[in-house]
């Protein structure tokens, strides 16, 4: 993440986190959550407000934050009640540690330069046959607005990002409108795939 994006997080943590936490997710929950077994450990990687942990949490998972930005982690760590790390996606470090990795508009911050890595590392994250969610805005080109970069993909984006070549399978893509009300014109793709089972 480049760090003028960090900057952006870090200067405006508070707007930022009570915009997006009260965001209803639910109907992206649910194809997430389903591939995982009961009490999973999920990766809520780039995990904002601390949104989607809580609701993780609250549902019985059990759950390690990170984020990159340090008073969004400050935020999150106190609306959660659980200390949440900061930690760059470039340098996610677990090994084999989690049933599911939470991705959501979080890596459309990584340059496309750096994207494949990042995968890579949430790949060895992964426990055998683990699930990914992760979601970008969708189309095509990089982009900076406000003072954050943010990169945008496409079906064919994800199939060769995800291939089987990779250690990726059980792909799917899907198109949904962003859930923000005076956002409802901006369509994201949402992917979810499975590391292959050794």
């Amino acid at each position: 993440m480049k760090n003028q994006t960090l900057e952006y997080y870090n200067e405006n943590a508070n707007e930022f986190c009570k915009s997006t936490v009260q965001c209803d997710m639910n109907s992206l929950y649910r194809p997430f959550l389903e591939r995982l077994p009961e009490n999973a450990r999920i990766l809520d990687l780039g995990c904002g407000s601390g949104r989607d942990t809580k609701e993780f949490l609250n549902k019985g998972y059990r759950v390690t934050a990170v984020d990159g930005a340090e008073t969004i982690c400050r935020f999150a760590t106190e609306y959660t009640g659980q200390k949440v790390r900061c930690l760059s996606f470039e340098k996610l470090d677990y090994v084999e540690e989690f049933d599911g990795v939470w991705a959501c508009a979080s890596l459309l911050h990584v340059e496309k330069t750096k994207i494949e890595d990042v995968i890579k590392r949430i790949h060895i994250a992964l426990i055998s046959g683990g699930t990914l969610y992760v979601s970008f805005k969708y189309g095509s080109g990089e982009i900076e607005r406000n003072g954050r970069l943010f990169n945008n993909y496409m079906e064919e984006d994800m199939k060769t990002l995800f291939s089987k070549d990779f250690g990726w399978g059980d792909l799917k893509c899907f198109i949904t409108s962003d859930v923000r009300q005076e956002r409802t014109h901006e369509s994201w793709i949402n992917v979810l795939v499975n590391k292959k089972k050794v």
